[in-house]
């Protein structure tokens, strides 16, 4: 027995793929999912950044404000003690602004070192230059100082110490719109950055999906084939390589059907010839004894051998269609296209059938239209030929057969139809089976081979066509629906 050649196609996949095709969900998982998880860890990353930068821009703002509002309040105590002085300085007085003023120093220097501003320092540091100021116009020069100019310098001192605690409000205030700003600039970046890896996203998936698709889709169009009895094309499956595995496990039962259908086809060729050498012989005896060649027949003599002749010549056409129906297998894949008339074509197989049609007291009806197309008049023929055989053939005496032809959206369409028993609906799809001759009826056995209408299917798929039995209506109703022209098959020209 054949066992499947795994070594044939190392070139067919022009695409990496993984091993297993679990293996590639797995990897069209990944790849989908990529995009946003790196769109989420950035969102996240932004989030806690801007998280950070607000708790340290509150915590600053706070710390300078307080700390502004303490250097406000030394600055308070300064200048009630200044006044005291210009008018009574005394050593404990001045021992007590002494010591305001550290305290008033290192307020400040604790303030000019928490983050702030160009303009917040410069504050910052003009207070501590009018402050220093004072204390060298009271304390240092151990003179008793001007009121006006104690008060001239208190009053500066003052107002740059309110203008800071001013500017330190306002700068919270600014730093506040800009994490507002910050916030708003990070959601729209966010926003974006979903929109295109969603997008991204969709796109990959779109991608994985024909990837994923490709090689299912040719697992199908394989199976079909085989199905279809199509077992000329090779096949090649793409994909990971447990499917490619069974793709080649499809080509290797492929090839096996091959030769068995050739087996089958030789067997019956040899058997059908081997058959009708002593069937002639037999046939050709037949006639001899009932032309009396050998001698005068008894009646019952006479009634053997026309027993004889007739299931002789019965054997002999069965014989006969079954290597038409090999012939037409073979022919089916090898039209002679030209362009036919359909109209023309139909009155002349109907013309063969008049006359049984008469005979049996039918009403023949031929309803057809100018319809041209390209196909093989000889076998086209032969369709139209068996389909109205039947009809007549089946239809009762007094019955109808009528035959309907006309142009459809890219080709036509043939309807043959009567007033005979019609066809089982368990039936309808085994009638175009080879040698199936369907059940008895009221009249009798079904005369025939079964081969006819198999025949017919065979032609009609041939020319890219299908044949079927329409459901619907008392009696039988065929219909062959055709292209205008075959598929890759090319119009003869003159």
């Amino acid at each position: 027995m054949e066992t499947p050649d795994t070594g044939m196609t190392a070139a067919r996949a022009p695409r990496r793929y993984p091993r297993s095709f679990f293996g590639l969900l797995l990897c069209g998982f990944l790849l989908v999912a990529a995009p946003l998880a790196g769109g989420l860890a950035w969102s996240s990353w932004n989030i806690e950044k801007l998280s950070e930068r607000s708790a340290t821009a509150v915590f600053n703002a706070a710390q300078v404000a307080r700390a502004s509002r303490s250097l406000v309040n030394r600055i308070g105590s300064i200048e009630r003690m200044a006044h005291q002085l210009a008018t009574d300085p005394t050593e404990e007085l001045v021992a007590d602004y002494q010591r305001v003023h550290r305290s008033f120093k290192s307020v400040a220097g604790e303030l000019s070192r928490l983050p702030m501003d160009v303009e917040q320092l410069g504050v910052v540091y003009r207070t501590v230059a009018h402050e220093q100021a004072l204390y060298e116009l009271l304390a240092a020069s151990g003179a008793k100082p001007d009121a006006k100019v104690v008060q001239q310098r208190t009053a500066e001192l003052a107002d740059s110490g309110y203008e800071a605690l001013a500017i330190s409000y306002l700068a919270a205030d600014r730093e506040a719109e800009r994490l507002r700003s910050a916030a708003e600039a990070v959601q729209w970046q966010i926003a974006v950055l979903l929109l295109v890896c969603t997008a991204f996203a969709l796109a990959v998936a779109l991608f994985l999906t024909r990837v994923i698709a490709r090689p299912i889709s040719e697992l199908d169009a394989a199976i079909r084939r085989l199905g279809s009895a199509d077992f000329a094309s090779p096949i090649a499956v793409s994909g990971p390589q447990d499917l490619r595995d069974v793709g080649e496990r499809l080509d290797w039962l492929r090839r096996r059907l091959t030769e068995l259908e050739e087996q089958k086809n030789r067997f019956i060729r040899h058997l059908s010839h081997e058959l009708k050498t002593p069937l002639s012989a037999l046939r050709e005896g037949a006639e001899l004894l009932q032309d009396g060649v050998a001698g005068e027949l008894a009646p019952s003599q006479r009634q053997v051998v026309g027993i004889m002749r007739e299931n002789s010549l019965r054997l002999q056409r069965m014989i006969d269609e079954l290597l038409d129906y090999q012939r037409a297998a073979y022919a089916a894949s090898s039209l002679d296209v030209d362009r036919v008339q359909l109209d023309r074509l139909i009155d002349r197989v109907a013309g063969t059938h008049r006359l049984a049609a008469q005979a049996k007291g039918q009403r023949f009806e031929v309803e057809t239209r100018p319809v041209a197309l390209v196909a093989d008049a000889e076998k086209l023929g032969s369709i139209l030929d068996n389909l109205i055989g039947n009809a007549v053939k089946f239809t009762p005496p007094g019955g109808e057969v009528r035959v309907h032809a006309c142009g459809e959206s890219g080709g036509v369409a043939i309807d043959v139809l009567d007033t005979g028993p019609g066809v089982p609906e368990g039936e309808r799809e085994a009638i175009f089976d080879t040698f199936f001759r369907g059940r008895a009826t009221a009249g009798g056995r079904v005369a025939g081979s079964g081969l006819g209408l198999a025949i017919a299917r065979e032609y009609a798929q041939a020319h890219g066509g299908r044949i079927a039995v329409v459901p619907g209506r008392n009696g039988g109703h065929f219909r062959v629906t055709l292209p205008v022209a075959p598929p890759s098959v090319a119009v003869r020209t003159a």
